[in-house]
């Protein structure tokens, strides 16, 4: 017998919305490979597609806002730099008009974006023909075809790229500066981790590994995954020390591990069953929110999970009845708070790539700080040399609210509870019932009265109109006695005059709140300190584990 009870979650509504036909893209020839991609990538700014095309490998580039004017013209210039069909894009995380490409030639590609083209290339009463996009560089990348590619997620000019090995390159040095052994068959999929400090591989031998690529070429961990023949994915899980992994079972079902990276020996931590369906399921994580997305190749659904606990609790389906060949998220920048978009994708169905929002529906148009909290930046923390020199470093955040960008470690760390053991952050988000910043109250090292807190709460909910009654209502409902805010003013050493006018009772309830908020203030910066020395710990930790990992693979 079920139960009768629902789980609380934040995310349980959580619907996607599919672009309107006019703000779709369509008459593009997507590429008909059969080697598992997304087939698209996408940056703030621009859309990458693998291209159908004949005498050579190209993919097309085309601006995220030319959208409801007409379909993409029959001539558009594409982006060439492959002999074979492209299998691979991605766009850098630092630069939105940087793209890299790989093929079944086994090439390397860098190229940038020329917005003044593209978007004259949509103008249909251009007299001439305009020129296609020709790569800053290529090189020859692996002895097989190149079936991935992946930028450095903390570090400006240092990407991935995948083979039956794995190669570190330097884009400023245009060469290879880093490789993995050769598995024992064609790299399936692979993805950094949060500081980039490691990568996760799945392969066709059945087998996951995950490597230290700084250490040394050999994987530092290896253990036994999906034992279907079909394909398999990985997802890192964010900050968190988990990884996800999608593949088939022996009896072709479609499965879905939870793993814990630090020790992948023990076997995935859960394990489900999802459906029999053939097609590859593709994970996406939105680290800010613990919602992980897998999107089933060759069927219409996106299924949606939130992990809290160690656990991966369902929250709801999108389904549509025209199923999606490859799928790609934006940037946790790109999304659109205004509209409570916690997420959006670009879904290849046919020759069409039709947007989808993902969003949490709120009563408030206010700014939900509890649904975006700081994103990943534009903005590297580290150079290519910093990186190759042993230096790691967490990803430079941006406000999702005022856009400002963090500009130190401490600033950088703040909001990422998931720095902490994994079955922390989903539970610190939804603990709240009432008003969702509570979760940065409760703190180890701090003392704070009752009503401190609840001034926290107003000030982050009610920040585009503060309102004095509806914080003196929540002050009352906070303490036991009937006039909170009498009591506060009469132990309060500041207020020692202007007590005798008739309007003191006015005075006496705006002074303790100016107090309060340098309180807070210092606990802000108090609590912004502890997770920095806490993230700082957690790296150290992490690292004393890779070199643990090591010296046990090397006695084995």
């Amino acid at each position: 017998m079920g139960s009768r009870f629902v789980r609380a979650s934040a995310y349980r509504h959580t619907y996607g919305a599919p672009a309107k036909p006019e703000n779709r893209y369509d008459n593009i020839k997507i590429s008909a490979s059969a080697w598992d991609t997304n087939l698209v990538s996408a940056s703030s700014k621009y859309l990458a597609v693998n291209w159908q095309a004949s005498g050579g490998g190209a993919f097309l580039v085309t601006p995220l806002d030319v959208t409801g004017k007409a379909s993409l013209p029959d001539l558009f210039p594409l982006c060439r730099g492959h002999t074979a069909p492209v299998l691979d894009t991605a766009w850098s995380p630092f630069d939105d008009s940087l793209v890299a490409s790989v093929g079944e030639d086994s090439a390397l590609a860098l190229t940038r974006v020329d917005d003044q083209l593209l978007h004259d290339a949509w103008s249909h009463d251009r007299k001439e023909h305009l020129p296609d996009i020709e790569p800053l560089w290529r090189q020859s990348a692996h002895g097989r075809k190149a079936g991935h590619v992946k930028f450095h997620p903390t570090a400006e000019g240092i990407l991935a790229t995948a083979s039956n090995d794995v190669k570190i390159w330097d884009v400023n040095a245009q060469k290879s500066v880093l490789q993995s052994e050769t598995h024992a068959d064609m790299v399936q999929s692979f993805d950094w981790d949060w500081t980039g400090s490691t990568y996760a591989t799945t392969c066709k031998d059945k087998k996951l590994r995950l490597f230290d690529p700084r250490s040394g070429a050999k994987a530092v961990t290896v253990a036994d995954s999906h034992t279907g023949v079909k394909s398999s994915r990985v997802c890192w899980l964010g900050s968190l020390d988990r990884i996800v992994t999608t593949g088939f079972s022996r009896t072709s079902d479609r499965q879905t591990f939870l793993w814990d990276s630090r020790d992948l020996t023990k076997g995935p931590i859960k394990q489900m069953t999802i459906d029999q369906s053939s097609g590859m399921l593709m994970p996406f994580f939105v680290a800010g929110n613990n919602v992980l997305f897998l999107a089933g190749k060759g069927d219409g659904n996106v299924r949606m999970y939130e992990l809290a606990d160690d656990e991966l609790f369902y929250l709801s389906d999108y389904s549509s009845p025209h199923p999606q060949r490859g799928m790609c998220f934006a940037p946790a920048r790109a999304v659109n708070p205004a509209h409570a978009e916690i997420g959006r994708a670009y879904k290849a169905v046919g020759s069409t790539i039709e947007p989808i929002s993902f969003i949490v529906p709120r009563k408030s148009d206010a700014f939900q700080a509890d649904l975006f909290p700081p994103a990943p930046s534009d903005q590297p923390a580290l150079s290519s040399t910093e990186w190759l020199n042993g230096k790691t470093a967490p990803p430079v955040l941006i406000d999702m609210e005022t856009r400002q960008i963090s500009s130190s470690t401490s600033e950088q760390l703040k909001p990422y509870k998931a720095s902490t053991p994994a079955p922390a952050p989903a539970p610190a988000e939804k603990a709240p019932v009432e008003k969702a910043p509570v979760e940065k109250a409760p703190e180890p090292t701090t003392t704070t009265t009752t009503p401190a807190p609840a001034v926290v709460e107003a000030k982050k909910v009610e920040a585009p109109a503060p309102e004095p009654k509806k914080q003196e209502e929540e002050e009352r409902s906070v303490s036991p006695t009937p006039a909170p805010a009498v009591a506060a003013v009469s132990s309060s050493p500041s207020h020692t005059n202007g007590a005798s006018s008739a309007p003191a009772p006015v005075q006496q309830k705006q002074q303790p709140k100016d107090d309060n908020d340098e309180e807070l203030a210092d606990l802000r910066e108090e609590n912004e300190h502890l997770r920095s020395e806490l993230a700082e710990k957690d790296a150290h930790i992490r690292e004393l584990e890779l070199k643990l990992e090591r010296i046990r693979t090397a006695m084995a």
